[in-house]
Parts: structure tokens; sequence; C-alpha cells
């Protein structure tokens, strides 16, 4: 057993970036991280090589992928396939994501996005 500290908690991410992805826990099945935006900020990501969960732990936003579009907040739990475009847009209140992804974060072949 492990207590992954600090997954889905709120940071304010470093001056000037669009967002902020910290990763916390890796086995070569999964991973977990916390992305944290700011309200009114940019989610510049690209679409990952792996299966991904993301559980909305604060704030409101509304997330935009191909497949469609919701709006989501605290407590929401949002599954994206691999390679799926997705992103999080009208960020009204500081966001804080727990994100899961199956297997590990850039295990499979391609780029990190």
């Amino acid at each position: 057993m492990e207590i992954i500290k600090g997954a889905g908690e709120w940071a304010r991410p470093a001056a000037g970036a669009a967002g902020d992805w910290v990763a916390q826990f890796e086995v070569p099945d999964l991973s977990v991280g916390t992305y944290c935006i700011p309200a009114g900020g940019v989610d510049d990501q690209s679409p990952h090589t792996e299966d991904e969960i993301y559980v909305v732990t604060a704030g409101r936003a509304r997330i935009v992928a191909a497949s469609g579009e919701a709006e989501v907040g605290p407590g929401a739990v949002i599954f994206v396939p691999a390679g799926e475009e997705h992103r999080f847009v009208d960020i009204k209140q500081d966001l804080a994501l727990l994100v899961v992804f199956g297997p590990a974060y850039g295990s499979r072949a391609g780029s990190r996005a």
C-alpha cells in the first residue's frame, strides 16, 4: 500500500505557465498525477498515447473532446481513450484534476503529450 500525498490538490502553476502537471506515482500499468489550470487559463495539452481518467477535485470548466463536451465540477469522473483530442475550456474556477493513466503515462510508443 502507498498513500499518494498531494494527488488531486490544487497548486497554482508557475508564473507564465498555462497549467501545471505533476506526476505523483507510477508503476508499469498505471500512473497518477495532478493537473491544475487557473480560472481563465488555457489547457494546451495534446492527445496522449494512454487511456486516461480525470477526477475533478476542485473548480468548474467544460471539457471538449472529439466524442462530445460537458460541464464538469467537483466529483465528475471523465474517461478519455488514448489518442482522442480533448481539452478543458471556459475554466470558471481554479481547476484541479486527479489524473490516472493506464498504462503509465508515456509508456506506449509515441511522444509524451
